[in-house]
Order: C-alpha cells, then sequence, then structure tokens
C-alpha cells in the first residue's frame, strides 16, 4: 500500500524515526544499518517501505536498499518471524551478512542476533535456502571461496560480523587467503 516515502527528517530515535512527507508525519521502524545511513535531522530522505497491518496496530517498517526491503519480505513470510524480529536481524547483521550465513548454512552467526534461538536460526536457514543466498545483497566477490575462507578466519579471531564485513570491502576482489587475512588484519589494527 505505501511502498516509498520520501520528506523531511524530524526525528532520529532508534529505530524509529519521524518523517515528515508535505505535513504527514510517519512514524517509521528502521534497521539500525538503515538508520546509521540516514542523513541529519532536518534534511531530505527517501525510505522504501513495508506496510503491516495486525489486528492492534498499523506499522510502517522502512529500508535505505531495495534488497533490505526485500530480505525484510522474505523473513517476515517464515513462520515463528515477525516483523520485530525480522528488524533485529537486519539490525543485526547486514543483508550480503546474512546472505552468506544463509549460503554457508551457518546457524551460529544467526544465534548471535539478540531475540535468535537455535530453533529459530536452524528454521531460518531452512526455509531461506534458495530463496535468498549469496545471490542477493551480496557483491560478487564476496561469494568468492577466498573471501569466504578470509571472512571465517577474522570471525575466528574474535571479530564481529561487521568489522570482518568491512575489512573485506576493502580488500581488492582477486585478493589470495593468507594475504587477504594479512591485509584485513592490518585495516582492523588502525
Amino acid at each position: 500500500m505505501i511502498g516509498k516515502l520520501t520528506g523531511t527528517l524530524l526525528e532520529k530515535n532508534p529505530p524509529e524515526v519521524l518523517l515528515d512527507c508535505h505535513g504527514v508525519g510517519y512514524e517509521v521502524n528502521v534497521p539500525m544499518s538503515t538508520f546509521y545511513n540516514l542523513p541529519a535531522v532536518g534534511e531530505q530522505v527517501s525510505l522504501l517501505t513495508q506496510f503491516i497491518v495486525r489486528e492492534d496496530a498499523q506499522l510502517l517498517y522502512g529500508f535505505g536498499t531495495v534488497q533490505e526491503r526485500q530480505a525484510f519480505r522474505e523473513l517476515i513470510k517464515i513462520s515463528g518471524v515477525g516483523p520485530r524480529t525480522a528488524l533485529s536481524i537486519l539490525s543485526g547483521m547486514g543483508v550480503a551478512d546474512l546472505a552468506q550465513a544463509i549460503t554457508l548454512q551457518e546457524a551460529g552467526r544467526l544465534v548471535k542476533v539478540p531475540g535468535i534461538g537455535k530453533k529459530t536460526a536452524e528454521r531460518l536457514l531452512l526455509e531461506l535456502k534458495g530463496k535468498m543466498g549469496a545471490d542477493i545483497g551480496a557483491p560478487a566477490h564476496a561469494a568468492s571461496d577466498a573471501q569466504a575462507d578470509i571472512l571465517q578466519a577474522l570471525l575466528a579471531l574474535g571479530y564481529n560480523d561487521k568489522e570482518a564485513a568491512a575489512a573485506l570491502k576493502a580488500l581488492p576482489p582477486d585478493v589470495g587467503v593468507s594475504d587477504g587475512i594479512k591485509l584485513a588484519l592490518k585495516a582492523l589494527a588502525r
């Protein structure tokens, strides 16, 4: 029903923002990945939205990218995963990280997200396999074996998903595993 909002950002109170669209203020819940990329209060912003009507509420969820909204839509189709849980998943890990966890069937990465237990993580992996993987949201080079090995090494060394993903983005696409780990560690040490 409401697919996109463009207006002035009036308030930022995570995870909710207030968006003024020609005199009408919309309260929109956004994942933290979108929240961090929002402009300053008083600036113009456009958000793709998902309108959810429940028996007791009408809620609007906003996303900075098409991939985030698509991931949200796939997540809420799963039994036991509501909009709030889907928002939590997208706040805890980016779309590319989620796609990679699904592709590699890594329940451990999903369990790190608050509110996601082992059974829910396994259900997510099972139901999203084939629907959402490295093809959605992940850059083409992130799906390579070397990139996956570098990511696993960084996670094993105790870096969180966001730090590891940021270090991966800084690497050249054709880097080998050992050189990639060295370069990533140098970047993370700064």
